[in-house]
């Protein structure tokens, strides 16, 4: 029966069918100048055919349904016997399969490989941001394998591959695989060298067995994982294979799956090793040296994530603003809106600008960016996840109560917000690991302030900024107790520097009075009235094909 009561109106179409790369002015503007000429077309066509795949209605309603019905754990087959597999739902294999053919895994081979991926990680997770993990782990393996030619010779082919093969076989047999990593402990959890788990040597070289646990173990589906245990020489780090080279299963009891917040369509284990295979990966009692390759590579990819979280929220909250009226008018004209809307695509944009400003830095691979990475990369993290959650709370609450409906899809960010923020070491740990940079290695801060000082004198604001943290800096009493307020500092300068390089006056103009001006309020929506806010919100407006 038709219901005649009344007539349904102003209410807003789905933003969908349209293409996430092209409609996001920053990111595309951010490859432009990254990647150079003749690698650029190429790049642009990968991207958009992969931004209008995470814009259409199949990928939305994947990730949709991998997240209603999230991984199960089957610890055991019909007949008793143990299998440890992690089921998922068929659009999570969809999705990975897409994200490994376009690319998302392989940055460390092809030119401009890690703006490409980094773009594309960016693009794609807007999509569904839970599969972004294993992306993640598989990706940034690659580089802690390089300590051992032997075994980067076996397995970075697959885990660069373009073929995503679901199921445990031996790698031989799959053309392309996945990885994941186990640190945490439960005494331990960030600091892993109070891990227990040991590792006793075999008559093989670099071959041990270990006995142990992991608190937190992500992708526990994947086909190899790099793992730290306590070697006669210290803690190492070594990769554990879920299938033997001779078809068995290796010992990789899956006591449960986490039950989480968010990052409800990917698995998160508790894993058990009792005489479990394992291979040596760099030296003995140099594990953290070996894996932290593998954790700043994972940690680009917490900035990247949550710039795409931020990016996706803020692109529903224009497109609902910009067809929905209230009080006689759209509400994109509305005063007041429009200045909480400007205020969250500045901090999009500078999030995205970040992002794949470190990504270039891996690109280009010089001493003078390495020395770059190593503190900008954990202030970074440590700011741009931290600004996740606040601005996918703001976007939502600008739809009103439609963005608290689970169908707006609005709750499934939020509840994503703020993973990256802990995952791969806390705010604390970030602002440590500046710390620890500053003190010990000179040129890392050397490069810092090279790159922040390429936009002095282009804005008198951020002169002042640059001034003021140059007098914190010179000031390490009570540094430790203070490292959140310096990180904080340094992050936004080096967001306000990259906007006023490469981003549109408006844009820097507002970021710099209100971030490094300090002409703003504690909530978004408190720009100063006199900006061209219109511009910057209107710049950020995914425009649907």
């Amino acid at each position: 029966m038709a219901a005649t009561t009344h007539t349904v109106t102003n209410q807003v179409p789905p933003l969908v069918d349209y293409d996430v790369y092209t409609a996001d002015r920053a990111l595309s503007e951010a490859v432009e100048r990254h990647i150079e000429p003749g690698v650029l077309p190429g790049a642009q066509e990968e991207l958009g055919a992969l931004g209008r795949a995470a814009g259409s209605a199949q990928a939305q309603e994947w990730g949709a349904q991998a997240n209603e019905h999230p991984p199960v754990l089957r610890t055991h087959d019909r007949y008793g016997n143990r299998i440890d597999e992690v089921e998922f739902h068929p659009s999570w294999h969809r999705l990975l399969g897409h994200a490994v053919a376009a690319g998302l895994t392989d940055a460390w081979g092809r030119p401009a490989g890690h703006v490409r991926r980094a773009a594309g990680f960016l693009v794609w997770t807007q999509a569904e941001a839970g599969h972004g993990c294993p992306l993640s782990m598989t990706h940034a393996a690659v580089p802690a394998l390089r300590t051992d030619p032997v075994l980067a010779a076996e397995w970075e082919p697959k885990l660069t591959s373009y073929v995503y093969e679901e199921g445990l076989r031996p790698a031989p047999e799959k053309a392309g695989v996945l990885f994941g990593m186990g640190m945490t402990e439960k005494q331990g959890g960030t600091d892993v060298r109070s891990n227990t788990t040991r590792a006793e040597p075999l008559s093989g070289e670099g071959e041990y067995l270990l006995t142990g646990h992991k608190w937190f173990c992500s992708a526990p589906m994947s086909d190899g994982f790099l793992v730290l245990a306590q070697a006669p020489g210290g803690l190492t780090c070594f990769l554990v294979p879920r299938v033997l080279p001779d078809g068995t299963r290796n010992v990789f009891a899956i006591q449960r799956l986490k039950d989480k917040l968010g990052n409800k369509s990917n698995a998160s284990g508790e894993v058990e090793f009792d005489g479990t295979w394992a291979r040596r990966v760099g030296e003995e009692g140099r594990g953290v040296r070996t894996i932290i390759e593998m954790v700043a590579a994972t940690r680009l990819d917490c900035v990247v994530g949550s710039a795409a979280l931020m990016r996706q929220a803020v692109a529903q909250a224009i497109h609902h603003a910009t067809y929905r009226s209230a009080f006689g008018g759209l509400l994109t004209d509305k005063p007041l809106m429009r200045n909480v809307l400007a205020d969250l695509a500045l901090e999009s944009e500078a999030a995205t600008v970040l992002a794949m400003r470190l990504a270039s830095a891996y690109d280009t691979d010089t001493e003078e960016e390495r020395a770059f990475l190593r503190i900008a990369v954990p202030a970074a993290k440590y700011w741009v996840t931290k600004r996740c959650t606040p601005v996918v709370g703001e976007a939502l609450e600008c739809l009103g109560g439609n963005g608290y409906v689970e169908e707006s899809g609005m709750p499934r960010l939020l509840r994503e917000a703020p993973l990256n923020s802990i995952w791969e070491g806390s705010g604390n740990v970030q602002a440590l690991d500046v710390l620890r940079a500053l003190q010990r290695e000179p040129q890392a801060l050397d490069a810092f302030l090279r790159e922040v000082g390429k936009a002095r004198g282009a804005d008198h604001r951020l002169d002042a900024a640059i001034k003021d943290l140059l007098t914190e800096l010179a000031d390490l009493e009570g540094i430790e107790a203070r490292a959140r307020r310096l990180v904080e500092r340094m992050a936004l300068v080096l967001q306000g520097s990259l906007l006023v390089r490469w981003a549109p006056p408006e844009v820097s103009d507002a970021f710099c009075a209100s971030r490094l001006g300090r002409d703003w309020g504690t909530a978004f929506g408190t720009l100063p009235h006199t900006l061209d806010l219109a511009s910057v919100m209107a710049r950020a407006r995914p425009v649907a094909e």
